[in-house]
């Protein structure tokens, strides 16, 4: 699989690395996006903060501008300069992308693609376990705007193809879907939609590059939130959104005219990030599938929700098309009181109650699956927790879950 992608992307940029990528992932990881001979030595990019860039001749300053949307220009700091474009170009080769464009944040992501190609009349297909924002922004502003949007069941596979009208320019995917986890067939989905002319974008921030590659398996545009593992550390929001040519210059002009510009300093640390990413994803996804194993066992847990385990809905499907998994899954509590899940949380010393995750830190939330889903009922009693393995060490973790489990939702 990876001997196909080396293939396809035979170099990156010339700030980003000019030699070809390796057959393993680990290693790109590492050198992809750094240029130190260009940089006196310094093994990141340094940040180029700028607004204004200055041109010797108006001859220089009227190329740039007319190339303002090819990869590499320096034109003005709102479109990037070499340390942006690194970090870009490092994503799009992890990905299997031929472009990539970063933004502000996770959401901006996910919207783009939208902003891009979506006009008024358009018809958009959703996957209904979409992140819940995501959901929000298409329903208060797109679909306010003239744009239909229609929900459909995670696990439709190649049955899309009744859902898909004349007017259907994009199908939206995520997999697995936020909060409860269902594992798409994306390759079913994205053959039908390649036939009909649809688009197809999938939200890749639970698996990262490392552990799944969706323009492999048929997807036009990829989006992250980088903000979570790719930055790794909760300190800093970034999205980004890669794809292939024939979509490149489409997705960089939708986020010239958002007015979207990624703050050079968040991209220093989602950069760095990148260097790491393969020794935190290694520990996280241990850490969650243990968690997640111990839980299963408990006579507290009505159900566990993480693809990596036979009982989760495209278990079969995470298998045949994943490499790993991350340390985000949830839980159905044997209990339909919030009161008592609310007590199960607080009482949790390790996990930090918060939004987001994809950090080092241990995260623990509570969720309704049943109030943002329309196309398929959330039909489970028990309350829904979400976890976030973080770092820590596992007996750590299995102990705190266990004394709060004791504490407050045994009988």
């Amino acid at each position: 699989m990876r001997e196909e992608l080396v293939k396809r992307i035979a170099a990156s940029s010339p700030d980003s690395r000019g030699d070809a990528l390796t057959s393993s992932i680990e290693t790109d990881l590492v050198h992809l996006g750094r240029a130190p001979a260009r940089y006196a030595g310094a093994i990141n990019i340094p940040p180029h903060r700028t607004s204004t860039v200055a041109f010797d001749t108006v001859r220089e300053l009227e190329a740039a501008k007319r190339a303002r949307f090819e990869k590499g220009t320096v034109f003005y700091g709102r479109f990037g300069g070499p340390d942006i474009f690194a970090f870009e170009d490092a994503v799009a080769a992890l990905e299997g992308a031929d472009s990539a464009v970063a933004v502000p944040s996770g959401l901006a992501a996910c919207i783009l693609p939208v902003a891009a190609f979506a006009r008024t009349g358009d018809h958009i297909l959703v996957v209904d376990n979409v992140y819940e924002p995501a959901r929000t922004s298409l329903t208060e502003y797109f679909a306010g705007n003239g744009v239909e949007i229609s929900y459909f069941d995670p696990l439709v596979g190649e049955e899309i193809d009744a859902l898909i009208r004349p007017s259907t320019k994009l199908i939206y995917l995520e997999s697995p879907g936020s909060f409860t986890f269902e594992v798409m067939d994306i390759p079913a989905i994205c053959e039908v939609a390649r036939k009909r002319g649809v688009i197809t974008v999938c939200d890749n921030t639970w698996a990262t590059p490392l552990y799944y590659q969706p323009l492999r398996h048929g997807v036009d545009i990829v989006v992250h939130a980088g903000t979570k593992y790719i930055i790794g550390h909760s300190d800093a929001m970034l999205g980004i959104v890669a794809a292939r040519d024939e979509h490149a210059q489409a997705l960089k002009r939708a986020a010239n005219w958002l007015g979207y510009h990624a703050s050079p300093d968040n991209v220093y640390l989602a950069a760095r990030g990148l260097r790491t990413l393969a020794l935190r994803m290694a520990a996280h996804q241990a850490n969650g599938l243990a968690l997640a194993t111990y839980l299963a066992g408990r006579p507290e847990i009505a159900r566990v929700l993480h693809p990596a385990l036979p009982g989760c809905p495209g278990h079969a499907i995470w298998k045949r098309d994943f490499f790993g998994s991350s340390g985000l899954f949830s839980v159905v509590l044997r209990t339909t009181e919030k009161a008592n899940a609310e007590r199960f949380v607080e009482g949790l010393n390790l996990f930090g109650l918060g939004f987001s995750w994809g950090g080092f830190e241990s995260l623990v939330l509570i969720g309704d699956p049943a109030h943002s889903r329309t196309a398929t009922p959330w039909r489970e009693e028990g309350i829904v927790v979400r976890f976030h393995a973080g770092l820590e060490n596992l007996s750590d973790l299995v102990s705190d879950v266990e004394q709060s489990l004791e504490a407050h939702l045994s009988t």
